[in-house]
């Protein structure tokens, strides 16, 4: 993996971070997140219509992913409304890129060397390191959520990293993705909450549109990355959202910087540097 590569994942990894800081911020995770996917499905046509569909042998590819992501996204909201964003992110984004990197020899054929399985290792515990307290054990309903996400997570990036490899465009297969990934999980969403759909987004739009935008770039440069790098690698780099998740937490939110925290986070960039390296 380039350095170029690296430092763009990175970025995509704070995108990400924020998104879901402005999920876990509202007083209804479920709604916000469906509004932040239409609103990523709305910004994301006009380049849809520039670019042109993708070819034909990467629909199969989408069709999968788009119903893997209505479970992701319920797993998501249920997790974030049964335990905070501190116990839920690190548990969904520190054991998916271990089932990716397995998934990623079974089907995709990459072998990784071993400076980069210790770099996967190094990440994920590093996460789980930032995350974990002994509360974890009171909270199982949210445990269950963010272990189910993490499944849910491995599954759709192997598809769509294996969808834009097969496209031979990676930006017809996005633009494509995600204007119709959000609908679906919208509609069911809508459909149970008659008449409080319309106030609800009205008073946070401006907060949706920023939580869109960083989702669709964070993704974006994900699955660029995967065309270009090995699948694991980049999936497992972009959980270091985790790590600047913590860093927002005790810049804006004053939260104590523990040893716990310290020690997750040189974990982390040990993971990063064998990542590098590897």
């Amino acid at each position: 993996m380039t350095w170029s590569v690296l430092l763009i994942v990175l970025l995509g990894a704070l995108l990400h971070a924020s998104w879901n800081a402005l999920v876990k911020s509202s007083t209804d995770k479920t709604l916000d997140t469906a509004r932040i996917h239409v609103l990523c499905s709305v910004l994301a046509m006009p380049v849809c219509l520039y670019v042109g569909p993708p070819p034909p042998e990467s629909w199969p590819y989408i069709l999968g992913s788009l119903v893997v992501h209505v479970g992701y996204y319920f797993a998501l909201a249920g997790a974030y409304k049964h335990g905070d964003l501190g116990l839920t992110y690190p548990l969904m984004r520190g054991t998916a890129p271990v089932l990716v990197a397995i998934a990623s020899v079974a089907f995709i054929g990459e072998a990784l060397s071993l400076m980069a399985w210790v770099g996967v290792a190094c990440i994920c515990g590093g996460v789980l390191l930032l995350g974990f307290t002994k509360a974890w054990w009171s909270h199982r309903k949210a445990i269950v959520f963010a272990l189910s996400n993490a499944v849910l997570i491995a599954i759709y990036t192997v598809i769509d990293a294996k969808g834009a490899r097969t496209s031979g465009h990676v930006v017809q297969y996005i633009s494509m993705l995600f204007v119709l990934d959000g609908w679906p999980f919208a509609a069911l969403v809508y459909t149970q909450r008659k008449g409080q759909v319309w106030p609800y987004v009205r008073g946070r739009w401006p907060v949706a549109v920023g939580g869109a935008l960083a989702s669709i770039g964070s993704y974006a440069i994900a699955l660029w990355a995967m065309t270009v790098a090995p699948v694991a690698m980049v999936a497992a780099l972009r959980e270091t959202s985790v790590f600047f998740a913590a860093l927002i937490g005790a810049w804006f939110l004053k939260e104590v910087w523990t040893r716990q925290r310290i020690a997750g986070t040189v974990v982390i960039l040990s993971g990063v540097a064998a990542l590098r390296l590897g």
